[in-house]
């Protein structure tokens, strides 16, 4: 069966700031579509329990004023999210996510941060089992490697590359679906995604954004100028999915 016909899921999340490690979901999607189904999506507004800065208000639209009248408590949230998450693995379902990374690593410490298990945990009893996700970020740095201009590797320049026009954008739920159907896009115009296993994608996942950010740490630390972030130090984690705790830094 074509990737494009297959039920998936696809989530987002809309955060306090860009460090997956300190920093706290305040919305998130998931929407489920495909397979000759109905779509289901899902959302969340989620009061963080700290502020949330004027700077990442500008870019989601979620203030503090939104999120103390109408948001969850987050724990109840997060549990829900990191279910739904749950149960497509356990069934196999791919999971899309542009910059996965980023957002299995918030969510992740989040659960923590809660008392919460979290997704891996929970998948203990599948033992095995490969985690089906798909990453659209990775796989276009993999299969389009010399993509011109500054910025034009984040989630919109790179959906107009692939055909996908959306409105609403940095909303959780645009930013899911576009993520799905940028995904969608590959698997047709580069098939030999769809030749692969959930595991053997994973690996490859896994390898290719290793490689990724290794390539981006020597640039910032050989070519970039001290304006453009350039350091001889410069550490870059090319963990994925989940950034661990001791080895932050780094940016996609």
């Amino acid at each position: 069966m074509k990737f494009t016909d297959v039920r998936k899921a696809a989530w987002d999340t809309e955060t306090t700031g860009p460090n997956p490690l300190e920093d706290r979901i305040v919305t998130a999607a998931f929407i489920v579509r495909g397979g000759g189904r109905d779509d289901r999506v899902f959302s969340w507004l989620i009061n963080p329990g700290v502020p949330i800065p004027a700077e990442a208000s500008e870019v989601h639209g979620i203030t503090d004023a939104m999120v103390q009248a109408d948001g969850q408590d987050p724990k109840t949230a997060l549990d829900e999210i990191a279910t739904n998450l749950f149960q497509a693995a356990a069934w196999g379902m791919p999971i899309v996510a542009f910059n996965q990374s980023f957002d299995w690593t918030i969510l992740h410490h989040d659960l923590v941060r809660n008392g919460l298990p979290t997704v891996e945990e929970r998948l203990a009893e599948y033992a095995g089992l490969p985690l089906p996700l798909i990453d659209p970020h990775v796989i276009d740095k993999q299969v389009d490697k010399y993509v011109k201009g500054s910025g034009q590797r984040k989630l919109k320049p790179t959906a107009e590359r692939y055909g996908v026009q959306l409105e609403d954008w940095h909303t959780a739920e645009a930013d899911a679906l576009a993520a799905l159907l940028i995904a969608e896009a590959q698997f047709e115009k580069h098939p030999r995604l769809g030749d692969m296993g959930p595991a053997q994608l994973f690996a490859a996942q896994q390898s290719w954004r290793a490689g990724q950010q290794a390539s981006l740490q020597e640039w910032f630390r050989t070519r970039a100028t001290p304006e453009q972030g350039g350091d001889p130090n410069k550490r870059i984690d090319g963990s994925w999915p989940l950034i661990p705790a001791q080895r932050a830094g780094g940016e996609s």
